[in-house]
């Protein structure tokens, strides 16, 4: 075999995880869905003008999946896998917690449906990142007609615009 032929075997080699078309399909289908479902709460949050918005969400709910992916990949037994998840919702708290700000009054916090927003975006890109495609289009589908219909609800019962609570 010559030189090209041996790089090419051991390019080959590095990049074997994906060899299967129905590997790569899956992992792209599991990446697309996070990424669709994390780009549907980003636009909501955007177009109400939040910090956190369709880049975050989609980067969330994608680097989420790709953790959980990667460790179902690898053959992880359930015991490490919880702990990949585990971790990706422990690190997820300290992005969420920097979403939340505390005014000077003691009433009013922002910031809070935001980072509850990117923890639920959190759980759908684990959602998606272990296979379960339905679960997480469910869970979105959801989140979004709390995010949705929350102002309206609370303008009906009298309590006041989403905005005057703090977000």
């Amino acid at each position: 075999m010559d030189t090209w032929g041996r790089v090419l075997d051991t390019i080959a080699a590095e990049f074997s995880d994906l060899r299967e078309i129905e590997d790569l399909t899956r992992v792209l289908v599991r990446l697309g869905v996070a990424a669709v479902l994390g780009a549907l709460l980003g636009f909501e949050r955007e177009r109400a003008h939040k910090a956190a918005g369709l880049r975050t969400h989609i980067l969330v709910s994608m680097g989420a999946a790709l953790f959980v992916l990667m460790a179902v990949r690898s053959n992880f037994d359930p015991e490490p896998l919880s702990r990949v998840i585990q971790g990706v919702a422990a690190g997820i708290g300290f992005l969420c917690a920097g979403a939340i700000l505390k005014s000077e009054s003691s009433e009013q916090v922002r910031g809070l449906t935001t980072s509850a927003g990117l923890w639920m975006t959190t759980a759908i890109g684990l959602t998606a990142g272990l296979g379960h495609e339905l679960l997480a289009v469910v869970g979105a589908l959801l989140a979004l007609v709390v995010l949705r219909l929350e102002g309206p609800v609370q303008r009906w019962l009298g309590g006041g615009s989403p905005g005057e609570r703090g977000d």
